[in-house]
């Protein structure tokens, strides 16, 4: 009886090697020269946050900078962020949106 030799399984990420501890981001946020939000804001209610991040301070490349930062969060925490903390920092972004409408049509 022959004997088979086990396949390895892929996991389909370049990104992701075998043996690897820290994904991308981690390295991003370790080493990245771009501003960072203040530690704990992004347990704060939704105008503390848009109001934050569209400071100059935080964001000094414009709102839409801080609107990638939010992004970046929410994208990163995933699965792991309860609905209602979901539902708050999405009035975030939405606050942060209108905020970019404005400065838009300011400056046109």
């Amino acid at each position: 009886m022959a004997t088979k030799s086990k396949a390895r399984k892929s996991t389909g990420s370049k990104s992701h090697r075998a043996g690897s501890q820290r994904r991308w981001s981690a390295e991003v946020t370790a080493t990245s020269d771009a501003t960072h939000p203040p530690d704990g804001l992004f347990k704060k209610d939704a105008a503390t946050i848009a109001r934050t991040l569209a400071s100059k301070q935080v964001s000094p490349k414009g709102v839409s900078s801080g609107m990638r930062m939010l992004t970046f969060y929410i994208n990163r925490a995933g699965k792991n962020l309860p609905k209602s903390r979901l539902r708050e920092l999405d009035k975030a972004k939405e606050l942060l949106h209108q905020r970019i409408e404005r400065e838009k049509k300011k400056a046109a």
